[in-house]
């Protein structure tokens, strides 16, 4: 019989994924089936799984943790927010609909039935599921249509766990508070609070634990300290804000962080040289002078196109560029490189056609097919820098580029029997895009990259440093998390 525990968290970000990740780790280094699961997700952070299908980032890097191929069963419902208080639901992996909260909830019963066929057909598979909640578990306003909280607790009777970040204050609000609005029938599912973002010595939060014990009854089963250094993707764009510019880095890259922004864990390979300062820019004021600046994915791209004119940043990028400046857009970002952006539709807004940003000679047709694959691509044209290894990434855009002179072919992408040109670059070679989703994470292609921005540096494996995060996080969860109670909880010895 499949043994299942529940990861709540105070609020969103609390730390909830981080703890599920370290878990499905520890788990399967014990050499238990384990997979994560979370039945709703609200993201524009998302990754494609091999079928094409969409989920939340970080359901598949819990599924990386597990020693798994990620499914669109471990994340059936993913939200992703469009602006105009709608989101474009992702149903198993595909596009059903783009709905408001209201008309969303409305459908809750039909969901509901999407979410347990998803979940009975990982418990047929594994023999541990390691579910992940949303947000808080006790919007009282909205828990009537909860169905990804203690809606799922309860349909499992599994032992539950709610995560707080002390880092960001109130620790002792943050899981009282939550314990004690729950009904009393899903207080008996909670067996345990874990503290998570710790600074400083543990060892002074003795009394905070022993304050929460006795106000509760329900034990302290962990004590998470913060970890630096972790080369983990990020689902939530409020993470990634403020970053600022370091002093002693060799090389400066500044994304363009507009309203809408996606799939920004692209650039994670690059953050993880420590010769690379990686910012993350709202702010013309905090431009500066970078020595790259990546046009990154968005969920929008003709509003977030709309917010660089407004901004300023159109001005400033096309200065940026006529004094030498390099330029690189994926996916998102390529498409506003170009000449225009069509939406005869107007699936994105409600302008039908928009004037990008003019580095590069190409026209962009938003369309109602959306492509979401894992894609295998070779470098075929030498722009500044080139690598002959097969590289692994993945797409996901509505819309397709129409290239308007030889500028173009960058790479190759085979799909079945089908090769497809993917690419394109001005003369100088300053300014580049492409639709290829994880290209930095290609040792190869960074590596090479980075040389020609004439920098010395370490080569590093982007897959090696992810994996030992991982076990980083899951030797720290070891040392600081009653595992043994959580498995006595759950009923494995």
């Amino acid at each position: 019989m499949t043994k299942s525990i529940v990861i709540l968290g105070t609020m969103s970000s609390a730390g909830k994924s981080l703890i599920v990740t370290g878990l499905c780790r520890i788990f399967a280094r014990r050499g238990i089936k384990v997979a994560p699961f979370k039945a709703q997700n609200m993201s524009n952070n998302a990754a494609v799984c091999k079928d094409g299908g969409e989920i939340g980032r970080a359901q598949y890097l819990q599924a990386i943790a597990c020693n798994i191929e990620p499914t669109v069963d471990m994340n059936p419902i993913l939200l992703k927010p469009e602006g105009n208080s709608k989101s474009q639901i992702v149903l198993r992996g595909k596009v059903w609909d783009s709905l408001s909260a209201k008309n969303y909830y409305e459908r809750k019963k039909q969901l509901w039935n999407v979410v347990i066929e998803s979940l009975e057909r990982l418990k047929r598979e594994y023999e541990l599921l390691i579910v992940e909640g949303a947000g808080s578990p006790v919007e009282l306003n909205l828990k009537q249509n909860d169905i990804v909280n203690m809606a799922i607790a309860k349909y499992l009777n599994a032992p539950t766990y709610i995560v707080g970040d002390i880092d960001r204050g109130g620790i002792f609000a943050q899981l009282l508070g939550t314990y004690w609005l729950l009904e009393e029938e899903e207080k008996k599912l909670v067996k345990g609070f874990i503290v998570n973002k710790f600074r400083g010595d543990i060892n002074l939060f003795k009394d905070g634990i022993g304050i929460i014990q006795e106000k509760s009854g329900v034990p302290v089963v962990g004590i998470v300290p913060y970890i630096n250094d972790l080369i983990l993707p990020e689902e939530d764009a409020a993470t990634i804000e403020g970053f600022a510019q370091s002093i002693g880095k060799k090389i400066d890259i500044c994304v363009i962080s507009y309203p809408h922004i996606s799939n920004f864990d692209d650039f994670d390979a690059l953050k993880m040289h420590k010769e690379v300062n990686l910012r993350f820019v709202r702010k013309i004021e905090e431009f500066g002078t970078p020595d790259l600046v990546i046009l990154p994915g968005s969920k929008n791209t003709i509003s977030d196109l709309i917010w660089i004119k407004k901004t300023g940043f159109e001005d400033m990028l096309k200065r940026y560029v006529q004094e030498g400046g390099r330029l690189i857009g994926i996916c998102g970002g390529y498409q506003m490189l170009g000449k225009k952006i069509h939406d005869p539709q107007k699936m994105e807004s409600d302008t039908s056609e928009i004037d990008g940003l003019g580095f590069l000679n190409t026209v962009t047709v938003l369309k109602t097919n959306k492509t979401t694959r894992q894609i295998m691509a070779k470098m075929v044209k030498d722009i500044g820098f080139f690598t002959e290894e097969n590289l692994e990434g993945y797409e996901i855009h509505l819309g397709q580029t129409e290239f308007l002179d030889d500028n173009h072919g960058i790479f190759e992408i085979t799909v079945g029997n089908q090769v497809i040109t993917d690419g394109a670059f001005n003369d100088g070679f300053k300014v580049w895009g492409t639709y290829i989703h994880g290209i930095f994470n290609n040792d190869g292609f960074r590596n090479s990259f980075l040389k020609s921005l004439g920098i010395e540096f370490e080569e590093l494996s982007y897959k090696e440093s992810l994996n030992k995060s991982i076990d980083l996080l899951a030797d720290v969860m070891e040392e600081n998390v009653d595992i043994q109670k959580i498995m006595t909880d759950i009923g494995i010895f």
